[in-house]
């Protein structure tokens, strides 16, 4: 998983080591210079603030044997995050600001000579991805457990991301908590998403409310949520027919039916592996009806992990959880701290 993505972490902090070992060098230089270096009175007179730089970098190099990190010279690096970043699907605003921060923490700190060169460096990398990953929080979970029931949750997204999958996956997650269930089958747009979501109800051995093929979605959810009142039914599942924000029909289909039936979470549901893409489409829905989080699937299938690490930043809203195969256990609930480990495991 991400092994894109780790392997141009690692090989920026290869190239910032070697750009530390080569300042180091340069420093212990400087330091059988720096202690014959004297400042006169007529150089404190005319240019006081460059005898007070020459004796802060005299004090560094000859009492603690540490250098000051130069900007200059991580010009070049920096830049090469950002490449690598953005070759590995990360939004270019996404990658910009991680390159700041981690700009932030390195330029004009002082690195002690024969230091842990990559500790400095993979700390500036952690903080600075957890940094970018730090939105509104919501844990799944407490909500449920906390929320008035029966608690109504439209997941919304395109076409073929796995959307009907992760809602049976996200069904059985809650029945082996001892959640009751209902599924809304309120796509009615697309030939056989209803068989395709009953067969997964039979799976689990849950209810599932539908009607036919091309009728309202609205009536659908509203009529399971009503089945689900009725019957003290804790949780309604309610899956929407897959659209692209062009589809102008479609999307006002979806702004109607949270208006019938609003939903208490609305789930953006797209592949890890569509990159950009699915920051892109994650934006878009997010604009037309606002969206609680996100679920990416194929994330085991995915290489560069830059969607991961950039719609949770882009749209304000947590990454749920993670799909990472096909069987109904296979999701993992998301953690940031989680996925920066994994990037430098």
């Amino acid at each position: 998983m991400f092994n894109s993505l780790k392997k141009k972490l690692s090989s920026f902090k290869n190239s910032f080591g070697d750009i530390l070992d080569k300042q180091a060098e340069e420093a212990s230089e400087d330091i059988q210079q720096a202690g014959s270096k004297s400042v006169t009175k007529e150089e404190k007179k005319e240019t006081p603030s460059v005898a007070v730089g020459i004796g802060q970098k005299a004090k560094a190099l000859l009492l603690n044997r540490e250098f000051i990190i130069s900007e200059k010279k991580l010009e070049e690096p920096l830049w090469d995050l950002e490449v690598a970043l953005l070759e590995s699907d990360v939004a270019l605003e996404v990658a910009e600001e991680v390159v700041g921060y981690v700009k932030s923490e390195l330029v004009g700190t002082n690195y002690k000579i024969g230091g842990n060169k990559n500790d400095i460096v993979e700390q500036a990398l952690r903080k600075a991805l957890i940094n970018v990953l730090n939105v509104e929080t919501l844990d799944f979970d407490d909500y449920i457990e906390q929320a008035n029931k029966p608690v109504n949750i439209a997941f919304v997204g395109v076409n073929g991301t796995g959307k009907t999958t992760t809602i049976s996956k996200i069904a059985k997650r809650l029945k082996d908590r001892g959640y009751s269930v209902v599924l809304a089958a309120g796509d009615t747009f697309r030939a056989g998403a209803i068989d395709q979501l009953q067969r997964h109800a039979d799976n689990l051995g849950l209810k599932m409310i539908k009607h036919q093929e091309g009728g309202d979605p609205a009536a659908v959810i509203y009529d399971s949520v009503e089945y689900a009142k009725a019957r003290k039914i804790d949780v309604v599942l309610a899956d929407t027919a897959g659209r692209m924000h062009t589809n102008i029909n479609l999307m006002d289909q979806l702004k109607k039916i949270c208006r019938v039936s609003p939903p208490d979470l609305v789930i953006f549901v797209d592949e890890a592996i569509a990159g950009n893409d699915a920051v892109e489409r994650a934006q878009l829905f997010n604009q037309t009806v606002p969206i609680s989080g996100s679920i990416l699937t194929k994330s085991d299938a995915d290489s560069k992990g830059g969607a991961a690490i950039s719609i949770a930043h882009t749209t304000g809203k947590p990454i749920l959880f993670f799909g990472v195969g096909q069987e109904y256990d296979d999701i993992v609930k998301f953690d940031p701290q989680w996925l920066v480990d994994r990037l430098f495991e």
